[in-house]
């Protein structure tokens, strides 16, 4: 939706599937924070390790390359469940009832297409680097799982698409029956 509110609450079978799967996307969003603060620490042992003693950590920028997609990508559902995501809403801001509700479920539909998109292409992408064994340069870190991160974390967002599309489903054929 296009202002930050509290997810709504109840006894249907989509609320308690939304609760569910929330806490999954919370403990990944979780861990992304935890990357970046160990990211932190890895960062600062290798300065004060170059500083001090002349011995920087080897293949750090290796492992931040692979790090970085943690916390880049598994975070997507959850700001996408919060509606924290950046997006322009000025016609969006202007609508009520049914026409809000259809324009988010469309919107939502269109993100859904070119999330699962892109859940094939980068799938695909992940399952060449296994194949010939694609690896870091510095230290021979394989690339494979850093990549499979991706489709992983989309396939979670689109899951949270079709969350959000019941959702607005629901809220259409309401908006519709009290006219």
């Amino acid at each position: 939706m296009s202002i930050l509110s509290t997810v709504l609450e109840d006894d249907s079978k989509l609320s308690i599937i939304d609760k569910h799967f929330f806490k999954f996307e919370s403990y990944l969003n979780l861990l992304g924070g935890i990357t970046v603060f160990v990211l932190v620490l890895l960062a600062v042992i290798n300065v004060l390790g170059r500083w001090l003693f002349n011995l920087p950590l080897t293949g750090y920028i290796d492992w931040i390359e692979q790090a970085m997609i943690l916390f880049a990508f598994l975070g997507l559902a959850y700001c996408q469940r919060e509606g924290s995501h950046i997006r322009m809403d000025i016609l969006v801001r202007t609508m009520r009832g049914r026409a809000l509700w259809v324009s988010e479920f469309a919107s939502t539909l269109l993100i859904l297409m070119v999330s699962l998109m892109l859940v094939y292409g980068s799938s695909l992408h992940a399952w060449r680097a296994y194949n010939i064994g694609d690896s870091s340069i510095n230290i021979d870190l394989p690339i494979w799982p850093a990549k499979l991160v991706v489709p992983f974390a989309l396939s979670l967002l689109s899951i949270r698409l079709l969350l959000q599309l019941w959702a607005y489903a629901i809220a259409v054929f309401i908006s519709s029956a009290t006219r």
